[in-house]
C-alpha cells in the first residue's frame, strides 16, 4: 500500500519510493494567448462546460487528496483566471485543513486586479509565464499584444510582496536572446527566473523535433555573461537547478523538463480540467475523478482507486511517454494538461 501513517500525518509513498505531497490542478483547458509551443493559432477544441469538473468536484477531490497526504496545491491551466468566478475556489481551498501551501501559474494578462485577493488569502508564491521581455517579440511568441498587462501584473506582485517565480521557455530562433535580460532581472528584484526546456507539447500532430538549448547550454549562455554566478541548495523535490549571482536579489533556475533529470524525486501529481490523474506530466492519464464522483462513488472508493493508481506510477517520465505514444500517438497541448 502507498500510504504510510506516522501518528497523524500520512505520507502517500508510490511504487517507487517517492513521496506524493504536490498537486497540480488545472481549473480550464482555455488560455487568452495562443504561444505557439502550447497550442495551434487557431486555437484547440475547448472543453464544454459539462465536460470541465465542477469546482465543488474539484474542491471535494482536493480534501480528500490532502487528508491523504498532499500538502501543497498548485492551481494552473490553460489561464486560471479566464474561468469565471476562480476567487470563489481559491477561497475554498485555502482553508483546507492540512493543506500547507496554495499557489498558481498565471501568465499575467488578466491577474493584476486579484492581487490584493491573493494576497489576503496567504498566497505566498505566483509563477509568472514570461518567455521575453521585449514587447515585439512576446507578441510574436504569445500571437497576443499583452505584454504591458504583464507587467503590470510583475510589478504589482512585488509590490504586495508575493514571491514571483517568472517561467521563461527557451526555444531556439525565438527568445535565446533574452536569457540575458531575463537574468538581469534578478539583480534589482527579488524574483527567481527560471528557464525551462523546451517540451513536446504543442497540441500539434506532427512529432516533436526535439532541443537545441537543453540545461546544460543555458546555464553555459548564463555563465558566459556571469562568471561569478554560484550554485545554491536546491530545496526538497525541486525541479529546477538554483543558482545565484553574487550581488543580485533574486536567484536563476535552469528547469530540465524535457532531459527529465529529476524524475527520481518527483512529488507531483496533476489533475487535468476534465479530471484526468495524470502521475507524470508525459503519461497519458490514469484515471478519471470527475467521472468516479459522477459515478455515485463515495470518498472511499475513490480514495482506493487514487492509492492503486498512486502504486502505479511510471519509474519516470521516458517511460511516461513511450506508453502513451504506444498506446495513444498523442500529442497533447499543455493548455489541457496544467503544464
Amino acid at each position: 500500500m502507498p500510504v504510510i501513517q506516522i501518528n497523524t500525518i500520512q505520507l502517500l509513498i508510490d511504487n517507487h519510493g517517492r513521496k506524493i505531497n504536490y498537486l497540480r490542478l488545472a481549473v480550464t483547458d482555455r488560455c487568452n494567448l495562443r504561444c505557439f509551443y502550447c497550442m495551434p493559432e487557431e486555437g484547440l477544441n475547448w472543453l464544454s462546460r459539462a465536460e470541465l469538473m465542477t469546482y465543488e468536484e474539484m474542491l471535494r477531490g482536493c480534501s480528500l487528496l490532502v487528508k491523504m497526504g498532499i500538502e501543497k496545491i498548485r492551481i494552473t491551466g490553460g489561464e486560471p483566471f479566464v474561468r469565471k468566478d476562480i476567487m470563489q475556489l481559491l477561497t475554498a481551498l485555502s482553508k483546507l485543513s492540512g493543506l500547507n501551501e496554495l499557489s498558481l501559474t498565471t501568465n499575467g494578462v488578466l491577474t493584476a486586479p486579484y492581487i490584493p485577493e491573493l494576497k489576503k488569502l496567504c498566497i505566498k508564491t505566483v509563477n509568472l509565464s514570461l518567455d521575453t521581455l521585449d514587447a515585439n517579440r512576446f507578441f510574436a511568441i504569445t500571437r497576443r499584444d499583452e505584454f504591458a498587462d504583464v507587467m503590470q501584473t510583475l510589478d504589482r506582485l512585488l509590490k504586495h510582496d508575493i514571491k514571483v517565480k517568472i517561467n521563461a521557455v527557451v526555444m531556439d530562433g525565438k527568445n535565446t536572446q533574452d536569457i540575458g535580460p531575463l537574468v538581469e532581472l534578478t539583480r534589482n528584484m527579488p524574483v527567481d527566473v527560471r528557464f525551462i526546456e523546451e517540451m513536446p507539447f504543442n497540441g500539434e500532430e506532427h512529432a516533436f523535433g526535439g532541443i537545441k538549448w537543453d540545461h546544460v547550454r543555458i546555464l553555459e549562455e548564463i555563465r558566459s555573461a556571469y562568471s561569478g554566478i554560484e550554485k545554491i541548495k536546491d530545496p526538497a523535490y525541486s525541479t529546477a537547478y538554483n543558482y545565484h549571482i553574487p550581488g543580485h536579489k533574486g536567484n536563476v533556475g535552469v528547469i530540465a523538463a524535457y532531459s527529465r533529470t529529476f524524475c527520481g524525486t518527483c512529488n507531483r501529481i496533476r489533475i487535468t480540467p476534465q479530471g484526468v490523474l495524470k502521475n507524470c506530466l508525459y503519461d497519458a492519464g490514469v484515471m478519471n475523478i470527475r467521472d468516479i464522483m459522477r459515478s455515485g462513488a463515495m470518498d472511499a472508493e475513490l480514495e482506493d482507486k487514487l492509492l492503486t493508481a498512486f502504486g502505479q506510477r511510471e519509474k519516470d517520465g521516458w517511460d511516461a511517454e513511450r506508453n502513451r505514444l504506444e498506446k495513444t500517438g498523442v500529442h497533447e497541448s499543455m493548455a489541457t494538461i496544467g503544464g
